[in-house]
C-alpha cells in the first residue's frame, strides 16, 4: 500500500516553479569507475600478494608486469611470495558497477509541466550547477519583492 502524500497548497500557479529531480531507471546498472563507487582500493591503494610458483600465480604476475597498464612497486615475501602494491589513484583489477543516474530540470511542479520544457543533464555537476543558479535566481527575486 502506498503513503498518500501531504503536500502544501502551492503559493503561485504551475507555470511560476521549476522542478529539479534525480532519479534512476529501475533495474538497470552501468559499469562504473573506482572513483564513482568510492573503492577502497582505489582510494587507498592494495597488495596482491601472488604465489608464482603455480602456473595461474605466474599468469596474473605475467599480467601486472606487461599489461595491466597499472603503476606497483614489486617485493618478495620471506616465503617466495610475489607482493604487488598499488599506489592509491588508479584502477582496480573488480569491475564495479553501479545504478545510472538521471538529473532532469523540468517546468512546473508535481501539478504539471505547462511548457514541456524538459533538460536531461548529462552530469550531476551541471545539474548542481544549474540548481545553484536557479537558488540564486530566487534570492534576487526575494529581495526585489
Amino acid at each position: 500500500m502506498q503513503r498518500p502524500v501531504n503536500r502544501i497548497d502551492p503559493a503561485m500557479p504551475v507555470q511560476a516553479y521549476r522542478t529539479f529531480q534525480i532519479s534512476s531507471p529501475r533495474d538497470t546498472s552501468v559499469v562504473a569507475a573506482c572513483e564513482e563507487v568510492g573503492c577502497p582500493q582505489w582510494r587507498n591503494g592494495w597488495d596482491s600478494v601472488i604465489d608464482e610458483s603455480t602456473d595461474l600465480g605466474r599468469a596474473q604476475a605475467g599480467y601486472i608486469r606487461g599489461h595491466s597498464r597499472r603503476t606497483f612497486r614489486e617485493t618478495r615475501t620471506d616465503t617466495g611470495l610475489t607482493v604487488f602494491r598499488f599506489e592509491s589513484g588508479q584502477r582496480c583489477f573488480a569491475e564495479h558497477r553501479t545504478r545510472p543516474e538521471i538529473y532532469v530540470v523540468r517546468d512546473g511542479d508535481w501539478r504539471g509541466n505547462p511548457t514541456g520544457r524538459r533538460r536531461e543533464h548529462s552530469r550531476a555537476a551541471d545539474w548542481v550547477e544549474d540548481f545553484g543558479e536557479n537558488q540564486l535566481r530566487l534570492v534576487d527575486q526575494q529581495k526585489k519583492g
